[in-house]
């Protein structure tokens, strides 16, 4: 049987170390963490190149949010001039609703029309069966306290929807729709009403764009021939 220290003699420690084996090593180990350096650092780039990417597509965004509101290209001058007629009048149309509902965002407060909108559901429904899941998740999301979306109501609204809730009716939440629908008329219908996206609907105006910044131009030696310096100055 051979010997397998003369198969493997690198499995020989007491064997003298061959010079050319251990400087191949050696070179090796040496070359792995630099070129581990050099990938992550590559990647680090990557990563960096995508960040700035995303932020300036973001920030993009970001200049062109108030021009969002005006995305209804369908909507003619003529029928946004009659949402101002009455805040029912802008409820009735779908585009009005949408409109308004994009204005509440700029203004932090879409849970209202929210709601309003989940009561107008709650009593299309045509079985009691319904009624109950509904009238508890519309409860849950809006009217309790600390829900999620909870809407501005008075004590006596609130405490009054609460003790109807476990055996709910079509009209349980009446009361607290017409609170929050009298909040969005006279609070928030007339600040969209004077808003630059209705204004621009009204005028006919196309959506705002974000504008690009342009890059300065860098001045060259031409830019300044024939051109005399100022000495009074000094």
């Amino acid at each position: 049987m051979e010997n397998p220290l003369l198969l493997f003699p690198q499995l020989n420690i007491s064997a003298s170390k061959d010079k050319s084996y251990y400087k191949v090593m050696k070179s090796t180990v040496k070359e792995e963490p630099h070129q581990a350096s050099k990938s992550g650092a590559k990647q680090k780039r990557n990563r960096l190149s995508l960040l700035l990417q995303k932020s300036e597509f973001h920030e993009g965004d970001h200049l062109g949010k108030p021009g969002n509101l005006t995305e209804t290209a369908s909507v003619s001058p003529e029928e946004a001039v009659k949402w101002g007629e009455s805040f029912d009048k802008l409820l009735s149309e779908k585009a009005g609703l949408d409109a308004f509902t994009k204005f509440l965002k700029t203004e932090f407060s879409e849970e209202n029309i929210e709601f309003w909108i989940a009561c107008e559901d709650y009593k299309k429904s045509k079985t009691a069966h319904e009624l109950l899941p509904k009238a508890k998740t519309i409860y849950e999301t809006f009217i309790q306290k600390d829900a999620p979306k909870e809407v501005n109501l008075d004590f006596q609204t609130k405490e009054f929807t609460s003790q109807n809730i476990e055996r709910p009716i079509i009209t349980t939440f009446d009361a607290a729709q017409n609170t929050v629908y009298r909040l969005m008329e006279q609070d928030s219908y007339p600040r969209f009403l004077r808003s630059d996206p209705y204004l621009n609907l009204v005028k006919g105006r196309n959506p705002s764009r974000p504008t690009l910044r342009r890059r300065s131009r860098s001045f060259t030696v031409s830019d300044f021939q024939g051109v005399r310096p100022d000495l009074t100055v000094w």
